[in-house]
């Protein structure tokens, strides 16, 4: 791998500053950096040590563009439905902007991964499913933390599977092999900076759901 690749950001300021980043450049990403950041999506556990994963690098423009459709014809329904309800609400309604900008230029973003899973996904009872996807979000973590820590911008989104068994067709996946989840990946337009999030004591309960020791610390 290239040497000049630098992933030696710390881990806390890695998740410090981790946020879905939408708005992409259309500028490449080298293969080197891609390989290396999917090598340390590799480094996550499995159930049962599986290592299952399956990832499906998209860069070809028909092949971005067929997942474009399926993820706008998605995002009509959703995004209609995001705004009504986030009416009032100005904080939501700018990233319900960032995913309509996300869904109007899907074509021109440089690298598209798809998380995939081999393997039968069982249906019920839902701890079967829950393993299941067990084994491939700890990986595409990784991956997002490592694209953070090299400066690109990603972000985890499930609209395009809407219909996996198009998506199938349009990777050419077999039936044993369950596409999970897709990570648009490119150089940010804008830039990384803290997040806001809820204060850790508002939402870690100690032994019962509701109990709050924590609250105010």
């Amino acid at each position: 791998m290239d040497e000049k690749i630098d992933l030696r950001m710390p881990l806390e300021e890695a998740m410090e500053t981790q946020r879905a980043i939408r708005r992409l450049k259309p500028d490449p990403v080298e293969d080197a950096l891609l390989l290396r950041l999917l090598e340390l999506a590799l480094k996550a556990p499995t159930g049962s040590n599986a290592q299952n994963w399956e990832f499906v690098v998209v860069r070809d423009p028909v092949v971005k563009g067929r997942l474009a459709r399926r993820n706008r014809q998605a995002w009509g329904l959703y995004g209609r439905i995001g705004r009504w309800l986030s009416r009032g609400d100005p904080k939501m309604l700018r990233l319900l902007d960032a995913v309509q900008w996300q869904a109007d230029h899907f074509e021109q973003i440089p690298v598209v991964v798809v998380a995939c899973l081999r393997g039968p996904r069982l249906p019920f009872p839902p701890l079967f499913a829950t393993s299941y996807y067990g084994s491939i979000y700890p990986s595409v973590q990784n991956l997002l933390l490592a694209a953070r820590a090299a400066g690109l911008g990603a972000a985890l989104i499930t609209l395009p599977l809407w219909s996996t068994l198009s998506v199938r067709r349009i990777l050419g996946l077999p039936w044993s092999v369950t596409p999970c989840a897709v990570v648009p990946m490119g150089w940010p337009v804008g830039r990384y900076g803290p997040t806001t999030r809820k204060p850790v004591g508002d939402v870690v309960s100690l032994d019962r759901y509701g109990h709050r020791p924590f609250r105010g610390r």
